[in-house]
């Protein structure tokens, strides 16, 4: 049954459009530029993007994580490789994720093949992070089932005890993710629902763009 308190809630869009001329022909590109916009306007965790994933049944979940990295070859994200999507990731090495942003009223979407960075790489983000996300890192088992919130403050104070203020290594079930773009997609929000979607797939030798229906 609709609910309607629910049934009401209706925000109408109104900003400009998206055409193929401002869409161009590199998604990168794009993608940068909206990046840009969101962080001009000081929306909170601009880089906040939903990703999704299955296991070797399909069965999908879905989380936010953090875009850390945008480059021609994809977006990237940290996580720790035990986790429930990391499991996943290990047997149906494909995501997709969206970042959804209403102030500007834009969101992008992304499908593509899962790779994780190299270790090094992995060591250098982690390398940046504050200490006390370093030490949150080494302590937490991420998605398994813990006794209660002091089971994860023992933890957190044992590893806290281990490294003190020096250095915090880079544990090896924590590290970086890479998805690649088979398919790039830009929606802006457009007046009475006629929204604008863009998408691009990768083809050999470039990328194919296409308007598609909202």
């Amino acid at each position: 049954m609709v609910d309607p308190t629910l049934e009401r809630m209706r925000a109408e869009y109104t900003a400009v459009g998206l055409d193929e001329g401002a869409a161009g022909d590199d998604p990168v590109a794009l993608f940068r530029t909206w990046l840009a916009d969101v962080v001009a306007v000081e929306v909170i965790e601009p880089n906040a993007m939903a990703l999704a994933t299955a296991n070797a049944e399909g069965v999908p979940s879905v989380r936010t994580v953090l875009l850390k990295g945008l480059d021609a070859d994809g977006v990237v994200f940290f996580t720790n490789y035990d986790s429930r999507k990391g499991s996943e990731l290990a047997v149906n090495p494909r995501a997709a994720a969206v970042m959804l942003w209403h102030p500007l009223q834009r969101q992008v979407r992304i499908e593509g093949p899962v790779t994780k960075l190299s270790p090094e790489e992995s060591d250098a983000y982690f390398a940046s992070r504050p200490h006390g996300s370093q030490l949150g890192a080494a302590a937490s088992p991420q998605s398994q089932q813990v006794a209660d919130r002091a089971e994860l403050e023992v933890r957190y104070a044992q590893v806290a005890a281990e490294f003190g203020a020096g250095k915090v290594a880079r544990p090896p079930h924590w590290g970086g993710y890479r998805i690649g773009f088979d398919v790039v997609e830009f929606w802006q929000g457009r007046v009475n629902r006629m929204h604008d979607r863009i998408r691009f797939r990768c083809v050999e030798g470039g990328w194919d763009r296409a308007r598609l229906a909202p």
